[in-house]
C-alpha cells in the first residue's frame, strides 16, 4: 500500500487539514493518509499546545468518517527530539509491506534542505506537495526532482493559531472544525483561557 504521511501538531485539527488529506487520498495515487501527530517537545514550553493524547483524540474524531485517513501516534513512541528521517526509517522497518511518502506544503519544501539527512529522505521516499499562497519554489533542484510531485490541491488558508486565538476571544469558529472536534473542544473548555 502507498501511504502518505501528513505530519503536524494538529493543535487542533481543522477542516483545512482534512481537505488536504482527503484530496491527497483521492487524487494523488495514495491508498491511505496517516495523520502523524507530532509529540510535544519536552524542551519547548508551549502553553497553547494540548496534551499529545488530546490532540490524537481530536484526529481520531475528525477522521473516523474517512476510511482512507488514519490517525498515527508513531512519533509518541520514538525518542525526542525526533527527526522525520528517523520516523521514516522506523516505519519502513515496522511496515516493510508499505511504501511511505511525505505530504508537505510548498512552504516546507523551501526549507527541506535544512532537514536532518534530507538527501536520504529524497532518495528513499516520494514527496507530495500541496500549494500555499505566495509560495515560490526557489530551489530548482527540488522543482524538477522526479520524486517530488506537485499536487493541484485546493489552497486552504486556515490556521490552528487563528482558531485557538479566536476560541479564546469567544468568536464562533465552529465552521472551521469538524463537528466532533468542535464538540470535544467546547465540552472540555479547551483553548478558552
Amino acid at each position: 500500500m502507498k501511504i502518505g504521511l501528513y505530519f503536524g501538531t494538529f493543535n487542533p485539527i481543522h477542516i483545512g487539514h482534512l481537505i488536504i488529506a482527503n484530496h491527497m487520498a483521492e487524487y494523488a495515487g495514495l491508498d491511505q493518509i496517516w495523520m502523524v501527530v507530532t509529540p510535544h517537545n519536552p524542551h519547548k514550553k508551549k502553553e497553547t499546545l494540548l496534551e499529545d493524547h488530546q490532540r490524537l483524540q481530536l484526529v481520531y474524531l475528525a477522521t473516523e468518517d474517512y476510511p482512507k485517513i488514519k490517525p498515527s501516534d508513531i512519533e509518541f513512541k520514538l525518542s525526542q527530539p525526533n527527526y522525520t528521517v528517523n520516523t521514516l526509517a522506523h516505519l519502513q522497518d515496522k511496515f516493510p509491506q508499505h511504501i511511505f511518502s511525505l505530504i508537505m506544503g510548498e512552504d516546507n519544501l523551501k526549507s527541506l534542505h535544512k532537514w536532518k539527512n534530507y538527501e536520504v529522505i529524497m532518495q528513499n521516499h516520494e514527496i507530495y506537495v500541496y500549494p500555499r499562497i505566495s509560495s515560490e519554489i526557489e530551489n530548482l533542484a527540488f522543482k524538477n526532482n522526479p520524486r517530488i510531485h506537485f499536487i493541484d490541491a485546493p489552497i486552504v488558508e486556515i490556521s490552528s493559531t487563528f482558531i485557538r486565538e479566536n476560541i479564546k476571544n469567544k468568536k464562533n469558529v465552529q465552521p472551521l472544525l469538524p463537528s466532533k472536534v468542535w464538540e470535544y473542544l467546547d465540552y472540555n473548555n479547551l483553548y478558552k483561557k
